[in-house]
């Protein structure tokens, strides 16, 4: 009986995940300004869900007709709304009005998405956008994210704030390196085990250590006082061209605040 209820309640539970996954996948595209006909939207979709599978971030296509707010800041505040503060997500987003289209990104896709990556996705997506191909533009936007998740986080990553000019760096573990620290902390623990037996001619199960004849207890009295501390900062200027809206290099991503929350991302005109 217990093993029918655990596979029950295993079973509800996948369910439940797959039910959860299947409806933010049916939120994630919202045609306003009506470029994509029911298939389009259909086959977005289920674009779409294995994406937010495997990135663990939201993923929303938005278009509309009547914005008159900042592109960049629409796209910034529509993820705030739908997903909250500094959440994982990332949403392409087509103003016809302005006749912009914006990528924008939030939490881990920040760090997956840097602003080399943004801008050689923009490139890709720049000519269906000029020829009124919004669908095909869409399906540009979803490919680029998914290639640069797999690609992962670039070595030598880090962030900067173009508001106050301060940067976070990142150290990302490759898989090497973390095979090797494994290995190591195995070697390492065997070798401690074999030397701590041969050191003490430890016998399991019989050897109880002395240690209230064998330890002793100093205690001392210290005061720490912060004489000065330091931050470094530097302006990072705005690139105000048609291209993304930040700098940085191949590791880095341009971060900048929207309602409290911090965003990346770039966007043209077309």
């Amino acid at each position: 009986m217990r093993k029918i209820g655990f596979s029950l309640l295993t079973f509800i539970f996948l369910l439940l995940s797959f039910s959860v996954q299947v409806q933010a996948a049916e939120n994630s595209v919202d045609d306003q300004a009506s470029l994509f006909t029911s298939e389009e939207v259909a086959q977005l979709k289920d674009a779409i869900t294995p994406i937010e599978a495997k990135t663990k971030a939201t993923v929303f296509v938005v278009t509309n007709t009547d914005n008159d707010l900042d592109s960049t800041r629409f796209a910034d505040y529509y993820m705030l709304d739908r997903i909250g503060k500094n959440q994982n997500g990332i949403t392409f987003y087509i103003d016809m009005n302005q006749r912009k289209f914006i990528i924008s990104t939030s939490g881990n896709m920040i760090d997956y998405l840097t602003d080399q990556r943004i801008e050689q996705a923009l490139d890709d997506i720049e000519p269906s956008m000029k020829s009124g191909n919004y669908f095909q533009a869409a399906q540009s936007f979803l490919s680029n994210t998914s290639y640069y998740f797999d690609q992962g986080v670039p070595g030598g990553h880090y962030r900067i704030d173009t508001e106050t000019g301060k940067i976070t760096r990142y150290k990302v573990l490759t898989t090497s390196e973390i095979a090797i620290a494994f290995f190591a902390a195995i070697v390492l623990s065997g070798l401690f085990f074999a030397i701590s037996i041969s050191k003490y001619q430890l016998k399991f199960g019989t050897y109880k250590y002395p240690f209230r004849e064998k330890t002793t207890l100093n205690l001392t009295k210290r005061n720490d006082v912060l004489v000065n501390s330091f931050v470094t900062t530097r302006r990072i200027p705005r690139n105000n061209s048609s291209g993304s809206s930040g700098g940085g290099g191949s590791g880095g991503s341009s971060t900048h605040s929207s309602g409290g929350g911090t965003f990346g991302g770039g966007g043209r005109s077309f």
